[in-house]
């Protein structure tokens, strides 16, 4: 299908991963999720562990493992639908539509072939280069991402790499078919704090470089401030709010944004640090109200008996909460 520069590159909607508990029953990991990322925009994926934000990046890709399965919602790459394709045509996008950057490349690299390897492998499996011209193609590719004497670490093993380089290696792996779509997840948590700087300003570059959209997957809201066009803010498997990122940080609507920004160390000097009461609830404990609710300071009663749905707010806003919510449906008043 021909793209439109006016339509999202990706678009998620109303998507729904379950997995299958011991009892048998099945818990939702990603609930009704619904967002959206424009070409050439970097989305913030943000929320704290166990929020469902990685189980959404595989849900995208379609690599969830059993025992959890997608069962509900669809998600769309340039008007294709990733979730009726056949396996085989879904495994040739992955890679040459879009590229994935794990949280832990030691995990994701192979460790028995060489880095030029496998940059090598993945642009012969997408037909865009063999022979000689991959191996040129891999050097041109470890030298754009910043990895120095690209000849001599193409020879090397993932192991033989500091977690920087590997990181730098994993970047140009993912970039190595030229994808529309880059999905980081996590990209800089194992790196010290001049690496995770140096990642985000290679991952800055890479965007701008090769025309790329970024989703971005962290929990650091810093990370969300200095690389986010807009910012998605996910807790116990569902969206509960969206917007611009200068906006978000300027006027939080959900009790959980506020609670995140509040905890960030420096805004507001020589005050103890605000912690949200409580720990995100395990999968398959969600209440049939507001996953939030157990640790909000301004639920009321509704919060605990429905799920709030998605309530539109200006400026493009978007918040799941019953604070927010028509005055038909019983939100907007807090009981004393």
């Amino acid at each position: 299908m021909k793209s439109t520069p006016d339509v999202p590159l990706l678009r998620v909607e109303h998507l729904r991963t379950v997995f299958t508990l011991p009892s048998g029953r099945d818990a939702a990991a990603v609930d009704d999720v619904s967002f959206h990322v424009a070409r050439g925009e970097t989305l913030g994926l943000v929320g704290e562990s166990g929020s469902g934000k990685s189980v959404t990046a595989l849900s995208i890709i379609r690599l969830v493992l059993p025992p959890g399965r997608i069962v509900a919602g669809r998600v769309s790459l340039d008007g294709t639908s990733l979730l009726e394709l056949p396996e085989d045509e879904m495994r040739r996008l992955r890679g040459r539509r879009i590229g994935f950057i794990f949280q832990e490349p030691m995990v994701a690299l192979n460790p028995v072939y060489t880095i030029g390897f496998q940059i090598e492998e993945t642009l012969g499996v997408h037909g865009l280069a063999r022979g000689a011209a991959a191996k040129r193609r891999a050097l041109e590719l470890l030298e754009a991402v910043r990895v120095p004497d690209p000849s001599r670490r193409a020879r090397e093993y993932p192991h033989q790499l500091s977690g920087g380089l590997r990181q730098r290696a994993m970047i140009a792996l993912a970039l190595a078919a030229e994808p529309s779509l880059v999905i980081a997840d996590e990209p800089t948590t194992a790196l010290d704090v001049t690496v995770q700087a140096e990642i985000l300003d290679l991952l800055r570059d890479m965007r701008r470089t090769f025309g790329l959209s970024l989703l971005l997957i962290t929990h650091d809201l810093g990370v969300v401030a200095e690389m986010a066009d807009r910012v998605a803010v996910m807790y116990g498997g569902r969206i509960v709010e969206q917007a611009p990122v200068a906006a978000l940080f300027a006027e939080p609507a959900h009790p959980y944004t506020r609670g995140l920004l509040a905890s960030i160390p420096g805004v507001a000097p020589g005050r103890l640090l605000r912690a949200i009461p409580g720990t995100v609830p395990s999968l398959g404990n969600l209440g049939p109200g507001c996953a939030f609710a157990s640790r909000c300071s301004e639920r009321f009663d509704l919060c605990d008996k429905i799920a709030p749905e998605t309530t539109p707010l200006e400026g493009g806003r978007l918040v799941r909460c019953h604070l927010h919510a028509r005055p038909e449906t019983g939100g907007g008043q807090i009981n004393a």
